[in-house]
């Protein structure tokens, strides 16, 4: 059964956005120091183990921010469920294709589900809202979370509209984790 001409006329849209941006990458894929860089961020971000080090080298340096990184690593958790389980599998998007003959440049995990949304760029958001509440360096943390979910449109995992959907996934959940679970005073 076809779409809906105003559905398909959104999809058709985003996938030309998607080509736009994948044909902006692609003209500085390749560099050395930008794929270590990419990756390394993609990486490191797997299964959340940034924001979770973030959240405990913060907790270490006193009883409220170890209480605030006990709630952010159970918010982490429950994001992880909501977008990777549930949101996930009303969507089974391909991850785009890496369309050259050389393999990637470094080791990369590749997940199996769906492409959208992005979950990489998800929790970044989720941690980046929390960790930025009352915090001077709030632009820090908003910064890092904007570099690892571009990092998922770099190293080739995800759509940048897979990227930008889980970007405000994150933000709102962030948002309704503040409110159902207030910063420890």
């Amino acid at each position: 059964m076809p779409l809906p001409l105003p559905l398909t006329d959104f999809v058709d849209r985003v996938h030309r956005f998607d080509d736009r941006v994948d044909g902006a990458v692609d003209r500085v894929r390749g560099n050395k120091v930008l794929d270590r860089t990419f990756y390394g961020a993609s990486e490191l971000a797997d299964f959340s183990l940034l924001w979770h080090l973030v959240g405990t080298a913060r907790g270490v340096t006193s009883d409220r921010r170890a209480d605030e990184a006990i709630r952010l690593s159970v918010v982490l958790g429950v994001e992880s469920l909501l977008v990777n389980g549930v949101i996930k599998s009303f969507f089974r998007r391909k991850r785009p294709v890496w369309q050259t003959l050389d393999p990637r440049p470094h080791r990369l995990r590749t997940p199996l589900s769906s492409s959208f949304p992005s979950g990489h760029a998800s929790a970044a958001f989720t941690a980046a809202t929390l960790l930025a509440e009352d915090d001077p360096l709030w632009p820090v943390y908003y910064a890092a979370a904007a570099f690892v979910a571009s990092s998922r449109t770099y190293v080739k995992i995800h759509h940048a509209s897979d990227v930008v959907a889980g970007a405000m996934a994150g933000v709102v959940i962030g948002r309704i984790a503040r409110k159902a679970w207030p910063k420890p005073l």
